[in-house]
């Protein structure tokens, strides 16, 4: 789980200190605002993961990735020229590392159970961009790689503090080339030096981590009247839920049934999306049934009341439709991932936009995932609230900001909340002005009455 974030220079953020993240992290503000350029920073850095080039510092996109940012000059705040774009953050390793003596294996060097990293980029004289400095703290000791004075291409390995020291082979000191991507150590590492092979535990700690985001978002694929499954088991929902489907079916094929929480049953997939369909009042069932026997053809039916008859998922209104793919990534990825979510509210009714702050919680706590949302709902944000005055949901568990932008500069506001929670730094204009509109609305009511009495 990701648990804190720095940044500087990143598209309309100047700079953000040491920003929290917790099991549900949620971000509501105004429009153009910021937000979303905060998740698109996360998706920048998973797809620069999944790149097959390692000497692209930043993978920035193109029209099929999942973002897609234009170049270097184009994500720096206010396009400054050769200016440095830096971030930090940590996350929680799925287990214990330990970090073993490569002389005496009976001696452990580090060991812990949470990891940060930090980078510094800019650009050379050409436009190409270049890592100025990388940096892995675990275990109470940093180590570096860092760009010596101006020179390209090379660099320098360091551990700080100085009660380690990595051991250099014999031979020529050769100066280490650049990194791997914006994250690795170049494979020269382990040749130059005799006791740093541990680096490459760092760099797939860091991959692994990135491995286990996944994003939905806005918008939807329309559903469909039959859906083709050839077997595939998706990784994901894609960006648009169009694999939701695809992934019952998985899921199916899997056997594999969720964990409610300590006491009660465990269901399969597809019964808990159609358990959340019901609790929140969408429908009365769904199930996902092939057409014929041994057909690769499959139909979503459902059932609005009990009383009424079985159709076909296309004629409903388009809120089964919107709110399925959420339902279903949020229980198809692996415990302990991290979901990213642009407005998953969108063409929700206002109670079921409430209900889905219900089920992000349900997720945080049976299965671990972390939720970092984008959202401009009142009712999401106001069911947070109850539940944790209701004791369901800790203040510890969410991490909520308000996000503002004056002059071209966007700012983080974490909202405070109290123990019943009440907000208590409630930002002017939050969600519009309902006092400024009822009194508006009363004096407009005052006048007309006023004018048929005359």
């Amino acid at each position: 789980m990701l648990t804190k974030f720095s940044l500087r220079n990143f598209k309309s953020w100047e700079v953000i200190k040491n920003m929290r993240l917790a099991p549900i992290t949620g971000l509501f503000g105004t429009n153009s605002s910021g937000k979303t350029s905060l998740i698109q920073f996360f998706l920048m850095l998973k797809q620069t993961v999944d790149s097959p080039d390692r000497t692209q510092v930043l993978n920035l996109g193109d029209e099929r990735s999942l973002v897609s940012l234009g170049t270097f000059r184009d994500v720096m705040h206010q396009h400054i020229k050769s200016g440095q774009l830096i971030c930090k953050f940590s996350w929680t390793l799925p287990k214990e590392l330990k970090i073993r003596d490569p002389e005496q294996r009976s001696v452990m060097l580090f060991t812990g159970g949470e990891m940060e990293f930090a980078v510094e980029i800019t650009e050379n004289g050409s436009g190409r961009m270049i890592v100025n400095r990388l940096d892995y703290s675990f275990g109470g000791h940093t180590f570096g790689l860092k760009r010596k004075s101006k020179k390209e291409g090379k660099y320098e390995l360091s551990a700080r503090p100085d009660t380690f020291r990595f051991q250099r082979t014999r031979g020529r000191p050769w100066d280490l080339p650049a990194p791997v991507k914006c994250y690795g150590f170049p494979d020269q590492v382990k040749a130059y030096y005799q006791n740093a092979g541990f680096l490459a535990d760092f760099e797939l700690a860091f991959e692994q981590m990135f491995s286990r985001i996944y994003y939905l978002g806005p918008l939807r694929e329309y559903p469909k009247r039959q859906y083709t499954w050839a077997g595939a088991h998706p990784a994901d929902m894609g960006e648009r839920g169009e694999k939701a489907i695809d992934a019952l079916l998985a899921s199916r094929e899997r056997g594999e049934k969720i964990s409610r929480g300590k006491g009660r049953p465990r269901l399969t997939l597809e019964e808990y999306v159609a358990w959340w369909l019901h609790k929140l009042k969408l429908i009365d069932a769904f199930s996902v049934e092939a057409i014929t026997k041994d057909s690769n053809l499959y139909q979503v039916w459902v059932q609005k009341t009990v009383r009424s008859s079985r159709v076909l998922i296309t004629d409903v209104g388009f809120g089964v439709s919107q709110l399925l793919p959420v339902l279903v990534l949020c229980y198809y990825v692996p415990e302990g991932a991290t979901v990213l979510l642009e407005q998953p509210e969108l063409h929700l009714h206002p109670s079921v936009q409430s209900g889905l702050a219900d089920v992000f919680i349900d997720v945080a706590k049976n299965r671990k995932v972390q939720i970092i949302l984008e959202s401009h709902s009142e009712h999401l944000l106001r069911r947070f609230q109850r539940r944790i005055a209701e004791e369901r949901l800790s203040t510890d568990d969410t991490s909520l900001y308000f996000c503002d932008i004056s002059r071209g500069i966007s700012r983080l506001v974490p909202l405070e909340l109290d123990l019943f929670g009440n907000i208590q730094n409630w930002p002017e204009g939050f969600f519009g002005d309902d006092l400024g509109e009822m009194a508006a609305m009363t004096r407009a009511a005052m006048e007309r009455q006023k004018g048929q009495r005359a």
